[in-house]
């Protein structure tokens, strides 16, 4: 697979990972969290719900770093091997 292919798949991943995301936490922060017929929630219980919609999203936030970094050591390294460098 060409980099530049494989850079225009992470870009449209990302994209695709940050609107998802962002429908998370949306849901989580405007959305009553609250049972049909129930009383309301307390701040606590919302506060443990915004952060358990948070909280992924910033470990995918990482994985997606960390997969970033990944295909430049492989592009560096193959460039080496090609003789580019």
């Amino acid at each position: 697979m060409s980099f530049l292919l494989a850079d225009v798949i992470f870009w449209i991943a990302v994209a695709c990972c940050t609107v998802a995301q962002l429908a998370i936490i949306r849901s989580a922060t405007v959305s009553p969290a609250r049972v049909a017929g129930g009383a309301p929630t307390s701040g606590a219980r919302r506060a443990a719900e915004i952060a358990w919609a948070v909280l992924p999203g910033i470990a995918l936030a990482a994985v997606l770093v960390f997969t970033w970094r990944a295909m430049h050591v492989a592009r560096v390294t193959s460039a080496v091997v090609a003789g580019q460098l």
